[in-house]
């Protein structure tokens, strides 16, 4: 199988398929309305409105799965993004991106790109206390670790990135402009 096998639900029910992605640079990140790392909105859509005209999607995924952080309806998801951050890229419906209801999609993923780490400098040791006390074993499993997990995606439909929310944006960026 490859990426554009795959198809969401946007936030209104409609299906989105991947297939229609073809030849775009693409980032898939499962997201949240109440995490430390929600100001991200701000960087992804200056990416998206950097690179969009030229061929670069974002498939943003709400998931509630990571200490609750995003308990509202997709609506209300919606109108927080685009009021907060005016975020101009669509969401899809939230869903899970781990575990037995994982999304199909993020089984792919995470395949693609396992888990290699958080990186160093205090975001990174914080993660990596906090993921001790829930899953001692977390270094060792693909799973997605927290809220604002980027997959990169060429135009070719290859996964050639996975960031975790502790990663710079400025890297996020550039892997993406060396794409573009």
């Amino acid at each position: 199988m490859s990426i554009y096998d795959y198809t969401l639900l946007d936030g209104k029910g409609n299906t989105v398929e991947l297939k229609d992605y073809q030849g775009k640079v693409m980032m898939v990140v499962n997201t949240a309305t109440g995490c430390g790392f929600t100001p991200q909105y701000k960087d992804i859509e200056e990416i998206y409105e950097k690179y969009h005209e030229q061929g670069f999607e974002v498939i943003d995924v709400p998931c509630n799965q990571f200490a609750g952080q995003t308990p509202e309806s997709d609506e209300e998801i919606h109108e927080f993004c685009t009021l907060k951050y005016n975020t101009q890229f669509p969401q899809m419906k939230k869903s899970d991106v781990n575990g037995e209801n994982e999304l199909p999609l993020f089984t792919y993923l995470k395949s693609q790109k396992g888990f290699e780490g958080f990186g160093k400098g205090p975001m990174a040791l914080a993660m990596n206390a906090m993921l001790k006390k829930i899953d001692k074993d977390y270094k060792n499993n693909p799973d997605i670790k927290w809220n604002f997990t980027k997959f990169i995606v060429d135009r070719e439909g290859n996964v050639v990135a996975r960031f975790e929310p502790t990663a710079s944006m400025k890297e996020v960026a550039d892997c993406i402009a060396q794409l573009i």
